[in-house]
C-alpha cells in the first residue's frame, strides 16, 4: 500500500526515533509498504518518520541511481552498482573521510534541492528485516543516502546543513510546503 509522505513542518520529522523489537506489529507489511511508497514517489530512500512513524527504520536503494546513469557517468563512485537494503535500529559507529558535496533533495521537502557536504564513509550497526545484526561500512552515493535517511530517524533534515542565510532565503518555500501549498505527484500529508 502506498502511504502518504509527511511534509516539512510535521513534528514527527523532528523527533528522535525509537528502536523497535522483532515483535513490532506488522513489520513485514510496513517494510513492503515503505518500498512501495518509496518507488511510487521516485525516491531512493525512505525513513519511517516520513510516513509518520517515530521508529528507527529506513529503506534505501542506491542501485537504481547506477542503473539510470548515462554511460559517461559510469565508474565515478566507489559503491557502484549500489545496494538495496532495509536498516532497522541503525546507529552510526563512525563517520570518516573527506566531506564532499552532492545535490540532495527530500520527499518530505519537495521542489527544494541543495548541495550538501557529507563525509565519504559511514559505519553502521543495524539489524536487517530478520533481526540479524550487522556492522558495515558504506561509501559513495550509498553512504550519502544512508546518512540522509539516518538523519531522519535522528530528527534532522538535509536543510539543517545549510548556512543560515541560505536557509532564510528558502523560508518562504518551506512555509508553503508546511501549509500544503505545493504540488507533487505522490501522496503527501501536511502539518495542520
Amino acid at each position: 500500500m502506498i502511504l502518504p509522505i509527511v511534509a516539512y513542518g510535521a513534528p514527527v520529522l523532528r523527533k528522535v526515533a525509537k528502536d523497535i523489537t522483532p515483535d513490532y506489529k506488522d513489520l513485514a507489511k510496513l517494510i513492503a509498504d515503505m518500498w512501495e511508497t518509496m518507488y511510487a514517489s521516485n525516491g531512493v530512500g525512505l525513513a519511517a518518520p516520513q510516513i509518520n512513524r517515530d521508529i528507527r527504520i529506513f529503506v534505501m536503494d542506491s542501485a537504481q541511481i547506477f542503473e539510470n546513469q548515462e554511460n559517461d557517468e559510469k565508474g565515478q563512485y566507489p559503491d557502484e552498482p549500489g545496494i538495496k537494503r532495509v536498516f532497522i535500529n541503525p546507529h552510526v559507529v563512525e563517520l570518516e573521510g573527506e566531506e564532499w558535496s552532492y545535490n540532495e533533495g527530500c520527499l518530505s521537502i519537495p521542489k527544494i534541492r541543495e548541495d550538501i557536504m557529507r563525509p565519504e564513509t559511514v559505519t553502521l550497526e543495524y539489524v536487517d528485516e530478520n533481526f540479524e545484526p550487522h556492522t558495515e561500512t558504506f561509501n559513495g552515493l550509498t553512504a550519502r543516502i544512508i546518512q540522509h535517511e539516518y538523519d531522519h530517524i535522528e530528527g534532522k533534515l538535509f536543510i539543517d546543513y545549510l548556512k543560515p542565510l541560505r536557509k532564510k532565503m528558502l523560508q518562504g518555500k518551506l512555509n508553503d510546503i508546511s501549509k500544503g501549498k505545493v504540488r507533487v505527484d505522490y501522496k503527501m500529508t501536511f502539518a495542520k
